[in-house]
């Protein structure tokens, strides 16, 4: 069973606003068993609108189209699906109703026709009721083909999706099962680790994909397996499973659909042993106390954290002498060593880290080449830095500079 996407709005094309809704949307439907066969974003215009839906149907089943339903004039979607269908708008009293009712509970101003007019909709379609705003979604079928239109405005499109859409489509298709897991790795690069698992790879079951995912660091090894035995999928999944991790057990942090994250296994792990967590940052600009602070419950083992941006900032606030800095430059081994030690004094924490680099694009106060990196380690017994050369793309080093951290702090957390 296969769905297509189609997102209408000239305010995608010109990149105004990002397609967040066909991702939410592709998600759901994969979850079900149904899988995207592609995603087309649209401009308000109908024969373009017409051509997309032509071409959908003669591809796919199921046919999911969001935006346009507005009830301003350059809302053209529901017009345009009338005369694909070759059919008339008519009032849903339904829809009329649950207008009416939003207004009185929460506008409490006149409904105006251009609001009445919002229970219009194509006589051959079924209306799917939209608690959180006027415009209804809107169900047809048509030779075996289902066309759904749903809002544009995210919220409502996931409240309708989710109560009105995934239950029709779960009772109208018998669907098939699909799993998805995958694993989070850090600290080696997408080739290496395909060669590292390459016999595992090769020999995995037809009806089972690996694909790899690689950004800034890490690497997502993500399986995907399809059918109709669900027992079968689950166990077949889980065996792959238990014989590559053992192959990747230096460098495997967790399963992404569990909402692992490395800086989440840290805080998991600094909470098991009652130990504390500082950060000094320059270059990375608070990301890395972002990251942490971003987990509920971070309060229990993160104490803190400095951006000393400026070279100013690390002698005032961290102790960093001037002529230290002066002497070996503020991007340096020494620098981050220093640092790393200022934070952990300052907060008592029993681990610290401390980055700093040239992450450009010009050299700043240090003569270090642009995407040059030291990052610094503090634990109970000892402090140790690394050097990093990140590339010339300045977000490019602020991201791979946060990940060499978390890498180089969980090596050390683990060792406890």
């Amino acid at each position: 069973m296969q769905a297509e996407i189609i997102t209408i709005g000239d305010e995608i094309l010109i990149g105004q606003i990002v397609d967040t809704n066909s991702a939410f949307i592709a998600k759901e439907l994969n979850k079900i068993g149904i899988s995207v066969f592609q995603i087309t974003s649209v401009q308000d215009d109908k024969k373009h609108i017409l051509k997309s839906l032509k071409e959908a149907q003669d591809n796919v089943d199921i046919i999911i189209v969001t935006g346009g339903l507005g009830p301003t004039k350059d809302d053209i979607t529901k017009h345009t699906i009338a005369e694909y269908f070759s059919d008339t708008l008519v009032q849903n009293k339904d829809v009329l109703k649950n207008i009416e009712t939003l207004w009185e509970k929460y506008i409490k101003q006149p409904l105006s026709q251009i609001n009445k007019d919002q229970a219009l909709i194509p006589s051959k379609s079924k209306p799917l009721m939209n608690r959180f705003g006027s415009a209804p979604g809107m169900w047809i079928e048509q030779q075996n083909k289902t066309f759904i239109s749903l809002p544009g405005v995210p919220f409502e499109m996931k409240a309708l999706m989710q109560n009105e859409v995934l239950p029709r489509l779960k009772d109208k298709y018998e669907l098939p099962f699909i799993l998805h897991k995958t694993l989070l790795t850090y600290g080696l690069g997408e080739s290496m680790l395909a060669a590292k698992i390459e016999t595992w790879e090769d020999n995995l079951p037809d009806y089972i994909k690996l694909a790899y995912l690689p950004n800034l660091g890490k690497v997502r090894l993500r399986l995907s397996a399809k059918g109709f035995d669900e027992e079968k999928i689950r166990k077949e999944v889980e065996k792959q499973i238990s014989i590559v991790i053992p192959l990747i057990q230096d460098i495997y942090v967790g399963f992404e659909d569990e909402e692992t994250s490395i800086e989440l296994k840290i805080g998991k792990q600094l909470t098991q042993l009652g130990k504390t967590l500082s950060v000094a940052e320059s270059c990375t600009g608070g990301m890395i106390a972002e990251r942490i602070t971003a987990n509920a419950g971070a309060s229990a083992y993160f104490k803190g954290g400095i951006v000393s941006y400026a070279t100013q900032t690390k002698i005032n606030v961290l102790g960093v002498s001037k002529e230290f800095i002066k002497k070996h430059s503020v991007v340096s081994t020494q620098v981050a060593e220093a640092m790393v030690k200022g934070a952990q004094k300052i907060f008592d924490t029993d681990f610290a880290i401390a980055v700093t680099g040239n992450a450009g694009p010009i050299k700043g106060d240090s003569n270090a080449d642009v995407g040059t990196v030291y990052i610094a380690i503090a634990t109970s017994n000892k402090v140790y830095s690394k050097e990093y050369h990140l590339g010339n793309h300045r977000l490019k080093v602020v991201n791979k500079a946060a990940n060499k951290a978390f890498e180089m702090l969980q090596k050390e957390i683990s060792k406890n």
